[in-house]
C-alpha cells in the first residue's frame, strides 16, 4: 500500500524521496527492518495473550532432560511470524504481482491449518489435533492451487537465453548491447533447474513426451504433482524440525534468505545473463516477501531460543514449510530442495527409517529394533547427552554450510 501511495505522490507531486520504494532493494530494507519490529516489540504482547488464555504446551514424558520444565510455555507463536511477514509485505510489495499473491495465499492457508490444528489440541483437549488426513488434503489442495497458478498464469514466464552463435553475431555488432537483447521473448514454460547438472534445466514435459510428443499440453498434470510432493513434503518436514528451541526457526530464515539470493538473480536479467541461469521476469519482487519472512523469523527467534518463551506450534511449523517450497517451485530451484533443506530431510528420514525399521524387525524377530535411540533426529543427541542448545547450533552450523553448497551450483554444473 506504501508502494502504491509514494508512486502517486512521486508521479504527481514529485514528493522528496518517493522514488525511494520505487527501488526493491530499498524496500526489502524496509520490510525486513519492519517485520523484526513487529515480531519483537508486538510479538510479546502475544505472548502474553497466549498465555492469558492459557494456551499452554502440553509435553509428553519422553524422557528428555529439561522436558518438564517446558510444560505450560505458550505456543502458538505462529502468529507472530505470520503477522509481522504479512503486514510488511501487504505495505511495501506490489500486491498485483502473481507470486506475492500465491505467497501470502500460501501464509493464509497453511497458517489457518496449523491454526486449526493447535486450536483442537488446546481448547478441545483432543492430543491428536487436526486428523492428519485433514492435512494432507489441505497441503494436497494448496499444491494444486499453486501448481495450476504457474502454469496456466499469463504473467508466470521465463525467458531463455538464444543459441551461443546467435549471441556471438549480436555482440559482435554491438559490443555494449542490452542483456535483455541476449534472451528469446518471455514465454510459459515446465522447465526447472537440476543442480550440478551441465545444461542444468530440465523440462517436465520430457516426462510424458518421450511417449508421444502430442503429450506436451497434458505437462501441467506433472508440473501439478510435482507442486503437490513439494509442498507436502517440506510442510511435513518443517513440522518434525520444530522440536527444540530455535531450531525450526534458525533453519528456516538460513533457508529463505539463501532463496531470496536466488529470486533476486533470477529475476534480474543482467546477473541471470551472466550467471547463464533462467530469467524469471517479475519473480524478484519475491525478495520483498522474503526480506520480511527472514526478519519475522529472526524476530520470533528473540523469543523462541533456549529456554524459549513461546513455541510457534503447528500454525508457524506448517506455515513456514508451506512458504519455503512455494518460493523455491516459483524460483524453479525446487530441485535443490534435498541440499538446501537438508536439515527437513534428515529429520524426515530420521522418522521413516525408525518406524519402518522398527516394524520390519517386529514382524521377523517379534521384538521392535531400533536405529536411533529415538526420531526426529533432534531428540536421538538429546538422549546420546547433548544439551539442545548445542545441537540447534551444530545443526545451524551444518545449514549454513548447505546453504553456501546451494549457491555455489549457481556456477557450478
Amino acid at each position: 500500500m506504501l508502494y502504491y501511495l509514494f508512486e502517486y505522490l512521486e508521479q504527481q507531486y514529485q514528493f522528496p524521496g518517493a522514488s525511494l520504494f520505487g527501488f526493491l532493494t530499498f524496500r526489502a530494507a524496509v520490510a525486513i527492518i519492519l517485520s523484526l519490529l513487529i515480531s519483537t516489540i508486538y510479538g510479546k504482547r502475544i505472548i502474553r495473550f497466549l498465555q492469558k488464555k492459557q494456551v499452554g504446551e502440553t509435553v509428553r514424558d519422553l524422557g528428555l532432560e529439561g522436558q518438564a520444565e517446558k510444560a505450560g510455555t505458550p505456543t502458538m507463536g505462529g502468529i507472530i511470524i505470520i503477522l509481522a511477514t504479512l503486514i510488511p509485505v501487504l505495505l511495501l510489495a506490489k500486491l498485483e504481482n502473481i507470486y506475492i499473491i500465491l505467497l501470502v495465499v500460501t501464509t493464509v492457508w497453511m497458517g489457518v491449518i496449523g491454526f486449526l490444528d493447535d486450536y483442537i489440541k488446546k481448547f478441545k483437549n483432543n492430543k491428536e489435533g487436526l486428523k492428519g488426513r485433514f492435512k494432507v488434503l489441505g497441503q494436497v489442495g494448496l499444491g494444486i492451487i499453486v501448481g495450476a497458478t504457474l502454469f496456466f498464469h499469463q504473467d508466470v514466464t521465463m525467458k531463455e537465453k538464444l543459441p551461443i552463435a546467435e549471441q556471438q553475431v549480436l555482440l559482435a555488432e554491438n559490443p555494449n548491447i542490452s542483456p535483455a537483447k541476449l534472451f528469446k521473448p518471455s514465454e510459459k514454460s515446465t522447465k526447472t533447474t537440476i543442480p550440478f547438472v551441465k545444461g542444468n534445466e530440465f523440462d517436465y514435459a520430457d516426462l510424458i513426451t518421450w511417449i508421444s510428443p502430442d503429450l506436451k499440453p497434458y505437462a501441467w498434470v506433472i508440473f501439478i504433482l510435482v507442486a503437490i510432493f513439494i509442498i507436502t513434503a517440506v510442510s511435513n518436514g518443517a513440522n518434525l524440525t520444530d522440536g527444540i528451541d530455535g531450531l525450526a526457526a534458525g533453519t528456516s530464515a538460513i533457508v529463505v534468505l539463501t532463496l531470496g539470493i536466488f529470486a533476486w538473480v533470477s529475476g534480474n536479467i543482467i546477473f541471470s545473463e551472466y550467471l547463464n541461469i533462467m530469467y524469471i521476469p517479475a519473480v524478484e519482487e519475491i525478495t520483498i516477501y522474503i526480506a520480511a519472512f527472514v526478519g519475522a523469523l529472526i524476530g520470533f527467534l528473540w523469543y523462541n531460543t533456549y529456554p524459549a518463551q513461546v513455541f510457534m506450534g503447528d500454525t508457524g511449523s506448517l506455515t513456514i514449510g508451506g512458504i519455503i517450497a512455494v518460493i523455491a517451485i516459483a524460483v524453479r530451484k525446487e530441485w535443490l530442495i534435498p541440499l538446501l533443506c537438508g536439515i527437513f530431510l534428515a529429520e524426515n528420514l530420521s522418522v521413516v527409517l525408525q518406524v519402518s525399521w522398527f516394524k520390519y524387525t517386529r514382524k521377523k524377530y517379534g521384538e521392535g529394533r531400533r536405529i536411533f535411540k529415538m526420531s526426529p533426529l533432534h531428540h536421538h543427541y538429546q538422549k546420546s547427552g547433548y544439551h539442545e542448545s548445542k545441537i540447534v547450533t551444530r545443526f545451524w552450523i551444518i545449514g549454513i554450510l548447505l546453504a553456501i553448497l546451494s549457491i555455489v551450483t549457481l556456477k557450478i554444473r
